[in-house]
């Protein structure tokens, strides 16, 4: 049973996360032969106020 967890930023829309799942879910089902039913796939969505990279805020860049 795959479990794919995606961190990204927030701001994108419903539409677009559900593309992404739907994506994934069928990589994992042709390429590494896992049931669509099987793939567990959880999007956590982080402030870019809560991400910072070289000590910057995201909300800063």
């Amino acid at each position: 049973m795959p479990y794919i967890q995606i961190d990204m930023l927030e701001g994108r829309s419903a539409e677009q996360i559900k593309k992404v799942v739907k994506d994934i879910t069928e990589v994992m089902v042709n390429d590494a032969n896992a049931s669509a039913d099987a793939v567990n796939i959880v999007v956590r969505e982080s402030r870019k106020d809560h991400i910072a990279v070289g000590g910057v805020l995201k909300s800063e860049m």
